[in-house]
């Protein structure tokens, strides 16, 4: 299968499950048709089948001859839990499953979604355009939304971005990919802030590059001599740093400590990717982002809309002012086929300010259940748990106060239909095996309170 079917279908399936868990009963329920799927989601019938035929080798649906797909009932059978698997393969296995709550997801637009006003600026576009949208061939994203996209990262007429220097993929995976892939990066070592995602950790793995990390220290900031160390130590051919906000713990380092760590990444020459998938989560502003600080010639910005707007907008991009033929090459020869309709939908929110309206909204809604959350904590976890309320994103990190065995506790909670993120997950070299996450952007009318007193009858049966 082409590399841009992968995407295509992987972007449907994680659409598919999100719809079957939102219509889960205790009976079977039916599917949408291929053709209706196809029409709504904009790809191709194959496409469709081809996420359907995994989610029936999963048992997540079945079809019926002549009639067509159906949704199955939930069921959950604790002893076939992907036992022998990783522990990442164990959480992605379960957390697919019906009925399991995810108690350390990453899903922000759970709070507040714009999905209404993505769909019906779509429709607005369709009518404007009847007939099927002749955008020409575009192999770097709708020029519409690079243009709205370049603006949104223009400070002043010195430091501005344009059309041509900005790409768009189908996800911020498959961008992280182009970049490993179109550097060259395979076989050479990259440095990231530790914790980092998970998904970022294991796709550089899986890509063979070897990943260099750097702890944040219990302040948030990064050791500037061990900083010095490293750059000095290893070859370093690419360095992964968030823009402001570490999107697992949800700190930010100083002004002081940003610019120390700027300074010396331009002093060493060191190439930045720039990850911006969690920078306007910050609940205030504080100062300029990494990006305002390196050396333009040296940096790239990776982003994404998926956490903002849902997994109806999975669209990656990339800003870069070198290495266009590179680029360009590159996405020639993929030629993601994107829908123009939703791309443009996407621009027009953002030109049209309704974007930055819904952020600002956003924001306040995390930083509300923040703060519910960090009171659920205290009552419940008070003794097990010591955390620092984050100042953005959509989760707390926590570490356990008493010794315990996490993946015991990931075990324990499983049988309960709860799954949670170790923090083992989130570094490739054995760090924070005493933490976890736990998101405040889920759904608040579950009983909160008895998911946090199921996470503190694991940490006590876990306690070494």
């Amino acid at each position: 299968m082409k590399e841009k079917d992968d995407f295509a279908y992987q972007t449907v399936y994680r659409y598919l499950v999100r719809l079957i868990d939102e219509m889960q009963t205790d009976s079977t329920l039916k599917m949408p048709s291929l053709r209706q799927l196809a029409r709504r989601l904009r790809v191709s019938i194959s496409t469709i089948q081809s996420a359907y035929g995994l989610l029936e080798q999963e048992g997540r649906i079945c079809s019926v001859p002549k009639s067509g797909y159906y949704a199955m009932p939930g069921s959950f059978d604790g002893e076939a839990a992907c036992p022998g698997g990783s522990l990442l393969d164990r959480l992605y296995h379960n957390v697919r499953r019906p009925g399991v709550t995810m108690l350390s997801g990453d899903e922000p637009h759970l709070l507040l979604s714009l999905e209404g006003a993505l769909q019906s600026t779509e429709r607005e576009l369709m009518r404007q355009y009847p007939q099927p949208l002749a955008t020409g061939f575009q192999p770097f994203g709708d020029l519409e939304l690079r243009s709205a996209l370049a603006a949104r990262y223009t400070r002043n007429a010195q430091d501005c971005w344009h059309a041509e220097q900005v790409y768009v993929g189908p996800d911020l995976l498959g961008m992280l990919k182009i970049v490993v892939q179109t550097l060259n990066l395979v076989g050479t070592t990259v440095l990231v802030e530790s914790p980092c995602t998970w998904t970022v950790l294991r796709l550089l793995q899986a890509l063979n590059v070897q990943v260099v990390e750097l702890p944040l220290g219990e302040d948030g900031n990064v050791r500037l001599t061990e900083l010095d160390h490293l750059l000095l130590e290893y070859p370093i051919s690419l360095a992964i740093l968030p823009s402001s906000l570490n999107p697992v713990r949800g700190t930010r380092q100083s002004l002081d400590n940003r610019r120390g760590m700027a300074q010396l990444l331009n002093r060493y020459g060191t190439w930045v990717l720039e990850n911006d998938s969690h920078g306007e989560l910050a609940f205030a502003a504080a100062g300029p982002c990494l990006r305002e600080l390196i050396d333009p010639q040296r940096l790239l910005i990776l982003g994404s809309f998926d956490k903002v707007l849902g997994p109806e907008a999975p669209y990656g991009y990339l800003l870069c002012k070198q290495f266009d033929e590179r680029w360009q090459a590159y996405f020639l020869l993929r030629a993601f086929d994107l829908p123009p309709v939703r791309q443009k939908a996407i621009a027009r929110l953002c030109n049209s300010g309704r974007l930055d309206e819904h952020l600002a909204e956003l924001r306040r809604t995390l930083e509300a259940r923040m703060q519910q959350m960090g009171e659920l904590l205290d009552r419940h976890l008070g003794c097990w748990l010591r955390y620092e309320l984050p100042v953005g994103g959509s989760g707390i990190w926590a570490q356990s106060q008493q010794c315990v065995d996490m993946r015991q506790v990931f075990d324990h909670l499983l049988q309960r239909r709860l799954v949670i993120a170790p923090g083992e997950l989130f570094s490739l070299s054995g760090l924070h095996r005493q933490h976890l996450r736990i998101s405040y952007a889920l759904d608040w009318s579950q009983d909160v309170a008895g998911l946090l007193m199921a996470l503190g009858e694991a940490l006590q049966q876990a306690r070494r």
